[in-house]
C-alpha cells in the first residue's frame, strides 16, 4: 500500500494515471485495480480524496428516473445506483432507502407529474405512483399548506457519499494502486507511447491516461489539447438542521424540476439530521465555496413554504459545493485513441450515483483505446466503518467495548465517537491529514456542537499521529 503527501513521485511508469481522487476518480481507480496486472497511480490535488465536488452534495443515491431518456447519464446513473446498491451492502456503506417525493405547488408542476412519470418509464424505472394531495399529507403530515399532489418514487434513497469515495479509494489502495496526495497537475507533455505528467512535486509518467478532475476537467483536457467544453461552477448552498428535526420528514421531498436542475429539496440524512437545499448558482470561480446570507435566506425561503416546522429547529452547519456544469445536459465522457487517454467530465449532481458506472465505462473505453486489462479479481475484503443512525456506534456495543476499551471512552459526545475509532481512522490505509477529513472519516465534530467541546482533542489525536508516508 502507498499513499503519498509529500516528497517526490516514483520514477516509474504506471500502466494508468487517473488524475482526480474525487467519487468519480476514486471509482475508476477501485474498477482498474481489480485488474491486478496494473500499475496504476490516483493522483489528486488535494490533501485528501473526495475534497472537491464530492464532499458537498445531496448524498442521494438516485433512481435515474428524471434523466434524459438514452443519454449516457440516464444509462450509467441506472447502472451505477444498481452497482452502487450492492457494493454498500457489502462494504458497509450507509443507505437507507427513503423513497422521494415530486411535490406540485401550483396547477402548472401539478399538470407535468404524469409526464414525468412517463419519462421514468422511459428510463426503465416502472415504480413510480401519482398521488393525490390527501394521499401525500398523510404520508408527510408536517407538509406545508398548498401542495396539489406528488409523484412518488419509492427507489430513491440516501447515502453517505463521504463513506463512498473512502471506500472506492481505500479498496485501490489496498489492492495496489498508489495513492499520490497533494499533487496538483501543471502539465501533461506526450513523450513516445507515454504521458509525463508534470506536477507540484515532480514528474509522473503513465501509459494511459484519465482525467477525472472533475471542476478542473476541462483545464486537464486542454493540456491534452482539447477544448470540447467549459466547465462553470454551479455553486449549491445548503443547511444542516439538528438531528432533533429528524421526525419531521420522512421522504426526499423535491420540487418539479427547472433547467437548472433538481431544485430545492428537503431530505433526511443516513446521520439523522435533515438537508435544505441547495442554491444553483453559476459562478466564474472554481474555490467560491462560501455560504451567502441571500443563498441561506433564500433556503429559508423555500424550507418554510415546504416544511415550516423546520425553521424552527436549530442549524447545525451550512456548506456549500460546485457542481461541474458545462452546458450540456449529458456527461462529457470520450475517448482520445490517439493519446490513449480518456476524459470523463460534465460529472454533476448524479456523479454519486453514477460513479460505479462510470468506472466500468471508462476502464471499457480504455480497453478500447489500447490497455490491456487482464484478467480482473477479486478485491480485498474490506468494510467501513459504521456512521449511519441505524447503525449501533462501538460506545454502545458492550462487548466490544470489554474487549477494546478505547470503543468506550467516548470523545465527541454529540455523534458518541470513541478514541478507538478515531484511532482506528488515523491507521486506515487512506487516513486523514486534516480534521475535515477526520470528521468524514468518524462524525468527531459533525454534532451539535461543531467540535467546541471535542475540537481541541481532536486536533490533539491528528497531530500526534503517525506520518503515514510511505505507509
Amino acid at each position: 500500500m502507498t499513499v503519498t503527501s509529500s516528497g517526490p513521485l516514483p520514477e516509474e511508469t504506471y500502466d494508468v494515471a487517473v488524475i482526480g481522487a474525487g467519487v468519480v476518480g476514486a471509482a475508476i481507480a477501485r474498477e482498474l485495480a481489480r485488474h491486478r496486472g496494473l500499475r496504476i497511480a490516483l493522483v489528486e490535488a488535494a490533501e485528501d480524496v473526495g475534497e472537491g465536488t464530492s464532499k458537498a452534495n445531496t448524498a442521494i443515491l438516485h433512481t435515474g428516473f428524471d434523466a434524459a431518456p438514452g443519454s449516457l447519464d440516464a444509462r450509467l446513473t441506472a447502472d451505477g445506483s444498481r452497482r452502487l446498491a450492492r457494493y454498500a451492502a457489502e462494504v458497509g456503506i450507509p443507505v437507507e432507502r427513503v423513497g422521494a417525493l415530486l411535490v406540485a405547488w401550483d396547477a402548472e408542476q401539478l399538470a407535468r407529474l404524469p409526464e414525468l412519470a412517463g419519462k421514468a418509464e422511459r428510463n426503465g424505472y416502472h415504480d413510480t405512483r401519482l398521488l393525490d394531495a390527501d394521499e401525500l399529507h398523510a404520508l408527510e403530515p408536517r407538509l406545508g399548506p398548498g401542495a396539489l399532489g406528488a409523484l412518488e418514487v419509492p427507489g430513491e434513497s440516501i447515502i453517505c457519499p463521504w463513506t463512498t469515495t473512502l471506500a472506492y479509494a481505500t479498496h485501490a489502495v489496498l489492492a495496489g494502486t498508489d495513492l499520490h496526495l497533494n499533487c496538483p497537475v501543471n502539465g501533461i507533455r506526450q513523450d513516445g507511447d507515454r504521458h509525463e505528467l508534470s506536477c507540484a512535486r515532480g514528474r509522473l509518467s503513465a501509459r494511459y491516461l484519465v482525467n477525472a478532475a472533475g471542476l478542473s476537467a476541462d483545464t486537464v483536457d486542454a493540456m491534452l489539447g482539447h477544448h470540447d467544453f467549459t466547465v462553470t461552477p454551479r455553486r449549491g448552498q445548503l443547511i444542516v438542521f439538528d438531528t432533533f428535526a429528524g421526525d419531521l420528514v420522512r421522504h426526499i421531498l423535491l420540487p418539479v424540476p427547472t433547467a437548472l436542475g433538481k431544485g430545492v429539496l428537503v431530505a433526511p440524512t443516513v446521520y439523522g439530521n435533515v438537508l435544505l437545499g441547495p442554491t444553483a448558482e453559476d459562478l466564474p470561480d472554481k474555490r467560491a465555496t462560501e455560504s451567502t446570507a441571500g443563498g441561506l435566506a433564500a433556503l429559508t425561503g423555500k424550507g418554510r413554504r415546504i416544511l415550516p416546522a423546520l425553521l424552527d429547529e436549530e442549524v447545525t452547519a451550512v456548506y456549500a459545493g460546485l457542481r461541474a456544469a458545462t452546458g450540456q445536459d449529458d456527461y462529457r465522457i470520450r475517448a482520445h485513441p490517439e493519446q490513449r487517454a480518456v476524459t470523463a467530465g460534465g460529472i454533476r449532481s448524479t456523479g454519486l450515483t453514477a460513479s460505479m458506472g462510470i468506472a466500468a465505462h471508462v476502464t471499457g473505453l480504455l480497453a478500447e483505446v489500447g490497455l490491456d486489462l487482464g484478467a480482473a479479481g477479486e478485491l480485498p475484503p474490506l468494510r467501513m466503518p459504521p456512521l449511519g443512525r441505524t447503525a449501533a456506534r462501538p460506545c454502545r456495543q458492550s462487548g466490544l467495548v470489554a474487549a477494546d476499551p478505547e470503543y468506550g471512552t467516548v470523545v465527541c459526545h454529540c455523534e458518541l465517537v470513541s478514541r478507538g475509532e478515531i484511532r482506528d481512522a488515523l491507521a486506515a490505509p487512506v487516513p486523514p491529514r486534516s480534521p475535515a477529513g477526520l470528521r468524514r472519516r468518524t462524525r468527531a465534530g459533525a454534532g451539535r456542537c461543531q467540535g467546541a467541546w471535542c475540537g481541541a482533542a481532536l486536533r490533539d489525536l491528528l497531530e500526534r499521529s503517525p506520518v503515514r508516508e510511505g505507509v
